[in-house]
């Protein structure tokens, strides 16, 4: 099928196929999005679809920032200090709690859109602004340029095997 990845197209797509069960994680972001908005609406239970790969639970829990980081505390490990905000004057003040660089992200936006690393107010004033023409929310995160980022593909099966598709170091910057 050559159609938009909308909820109205897959539940199209779906009652026509009649699938037993779909992955939600290949498409990037906007298939995420959309099987989020398709479990809220009860579409998969209502078609007798199961979720296949990553439940939508887990999909939630890595899209909330707040949600993710107490996962990763309950792990042992840390997570650079952020905040999400939804005005500018409130990226101001959360860059300010948190020091100077920071990194300001829209929110649900995995692309970048109106992303940007800030040294001083003036620059997170210009970047929230920007920002939040394509988000309603703004990430402001401690900045860790110059770390390295070592990310791993992990498959896991129902028995707990784990295989490790591939590893990558990302050059972007953090």
């Amino acid at each position: 099928y050559f159609l938009p990845v909308t909820p109205e197209f897959v539940t199209q797509v779906i009652k026509r196929e009649r699938p037993d069960g779909i992955l939600c994680t290949f498409g990037g972001q906007t298939a995420l999005n959309c099987a989020v908005k398709l479990d809220e609406a009860g579409a998969f239970e209502k078609l007798g679809v199961r979720v296949m790969g990553t439940p939508i639970k887990a999909i939630n829990l890595t899209e909330d920032r707040e949600l993710f980081a107490n996962a990763v505390a309950e792990c042992g490990y840390k997570v650079a200090e952020s905040a999400c905000c939804c005005n500018v004057e409130e990226a101001v003040r959360a860059a300010t709690n948190i020091g100077y660089p920071v990194l300001v992200r829209a929110a649900f936006a995995l692309g970048g859109l109106g992303s940007g690393f800030a040294a001083d107010a003036g620059e997170v004033r210009a970047l929230v602004s920007q920002a939040l023409v394509n988000s309603p929310q703004v990430i402001v995160d401690k900045s860790l340029k110059g770390w390295k980022e070592l990310e791993y593909e992990v498959v896991r099966d129902g028995s707990d095997n784990c295989i490790t598709v591939c590893n990558m170091e990302n050059f972007d910057p953090m």
